[in-house]
């Protein structure tokens, strides 16, 4: 299994709570894992051993480390070292600029994650190549392209998970021959891309198969809407296209035992999501008299961008801050929104409070102390916080896209199984009438408790999904089969 980041060694994003989280459900269900990432700054392996080999991408020749941690009986983890291309400030570039040589650094960990698969001693034979988003993108078209320099993954099948179909990883076309591929591997039906080396392209066409991480996402990549202009590709491959619902970690979102809340509850026993409201309050220096303490906690964790509906909440703004509801948000992202909250909490200090920047602690207090958690997204391929808010009886507001859609089950007066709200046409006011629903409903305790339980009981658990790619893995070993023997 190949990734860009794994928590807890680097992540950004959801695509390193993935691959932190679903080695070990598969570790559970049996299986053996090797995951490669690469060795960023600060991201020592405490006991790992340590070898070298040199690496060819191109005709360039690059030294590196592998340094090889066991996190159990059948799961390991391995960094790539190349100090040069790794040892650096940010993951990906600086400055909201991506490095000037990101084809060569994820190049160079696609092929260097290949050769340790090659040469590795603890591993006599492979039955999967598992590449995440594109910056893995090069394993699975190196293995088709360059077979013979891999005999011993001859027989692997390969899958590659798409996290975010709007990360694409475009390059000049002057990046080809650097990258070990030859031409035929920069074509309309390859790799080309208006012009330009994909990664991502190249990934969803040189695999056996593709997974995304959600079924409605799945559905949605394949029309214009949402296909970031590759849904021409995903259409031809949709009989070997499948959308797996991610799960989480339900040890670390767990409210029965999270070190970061002041106090713990489940849904049978909810006094302590009170105590970590009003904790939540203080901690923003908002009011926590009796009439704060009766208004919903709106709360939202997220990277401020336009993906993520800011440009809604910003346009509907007053009139969600004229509902009786008190709104904290905690985030980072494009310098517009953060001022805008940042703003919207300087005119409203006693409903608004704003946390620009992330911290984890935080994050878990808003997911315990929120009564609501707003997630508006313009598109969401899965999303996490939705469940991490379910688990946390937080009744998730939602956009009714991806892995949105296919989590949260609205509410209505004749509705069984709602476990929160959803809207479908991205607007302000379809943003603003879902809010002023919920706020109205929290008030009746008969129907909101139910919506608090229903979520908190279901299972968002890693080992439903994992065992849903251990079946595209078995199909994609299969394929693998067919195209040796043909």
């Amino acid at each position: 299994m190949i990734a860009s980041e794994v928590a807890p060694w680097a992540k950004t994003g959801g695509l390193a709570d993935v691959t932190g989280a679903l080695p070990a459900a598969l570790d559970r269900l049996g299986h053996r894992i090797t995951l490669v990432m690469p060795r960023y700054r600060g991201t020592d392996l405490a006991g790992a051993t340590v070898s070298t080999r040199t690496i060819r991408l191109g005709t360039a020749v690059h030294e590196v480390g592998f340094h090889v941690l066991s996190l159990s009986a059948r799961r390991r983890l391995v960094m790539v070292d190349v100090p040069r291309l790794f040892n650096r400030e940010g993951y990906y570039g600086t400055g909201g600029r991506d490095f000037d040589d990101s084809a060569e650094r994820f190049g160079v960990l696609a092929a260097a994650a290949l050769e340790f698969a090659e040469h590795d001693a603890g591993e006599t034979s492979w039955d999967i190549v598992h590449a995440h988003d594109w910056q893995a993108g090069l394993a699975p078209t190196l293995l088709k392209v360059d077979a013979a320099r891999f005999p011993r993954l001859r027989d692997a099948g390969s899958v590659f998970t798409i996290h975010n179909l709007a990360y694409q990883g475009l390059f000049p076309r002057e990046v080809v021959p650097g990258l070990g591929l030859p031409w035929n591997a920069f074509t309309l039906e390859t790799g080309e891309f208006y012009g330009r080396f994909s990664f991502l392209k190249a990934g969803l066409v040189y695999s056996d198969y593709l997974t995304t991480v959600s079924p409605t996402y799945a559905r949605e990549t394949q029309d214009a809407r949402f296909g970031a202009g590759l849904e021409g590709v995903l259409f031809a491959r949709r009989n070997r296209y499948t959308g797996i619902l991610n799960g989480i970690d339900t040890e670390a979102w767990d409210p029965a035992s999270d070190p970061y809340v002041p106090a713990h509850f489940d849904a049978e026993h909810l006094e302590g999501k009170a105590a970590c409201k009003r904790a939540l309050l203080e901690h923003f220096g908002l009011s926590v008299g009796d009439d704060a303490l009766a208004r919903p906690v709106v709360g939202m964790v997220s990277r401020l961008v336009e993906q993520k509906g800011l440009q809604l909440i910003e346009e509907a703004a007053e009139a969600l801050v004229a509902l009786d509801a008190t709104w904290v948000f905690l985030g980072t992202g494009h310098p517009r929104f953060e001022r805008f909250l940042r703003e919207l909490a300087a005119r409203y200090p006693l409903r608004v409070a704003t946390h620009i920047g992330f911290d984890e602690r935080l994050a878990h207090l808003v997911e315990a102390g929120a009564d609501m958690f707003l997630m508006p997204s313009i598109f969401e391929p899965c999303g996490l916080n939705q469940m991490y808010s379910l688990r946390y009886g937080t009744v998730p507001i939602v956009t009714a896209v991806g892995g949105l859609d296919d989590t949260i089950q609205p509410y209505t007066a004749r509705a069984s199984g709602a476990n929160g709200f959803k809207f479908r046409e991205p607007t302000a006011d379809a943003l603003t009438r879902t809010v002023r629903q919920a706020v109205r409903l929290y008030h009746d305790k008969s129907a909101w408790l139910p919506l608090v339980r229903q979520g908190m009981l279901a299972d968002h658990s890693w080992e439903t999904s994992a065992r849903e790619y251990v079946k595209v893995y078995r199909r994609a070993k299969q394929a693998a089969a067919f195209r040796v023997a043909g």
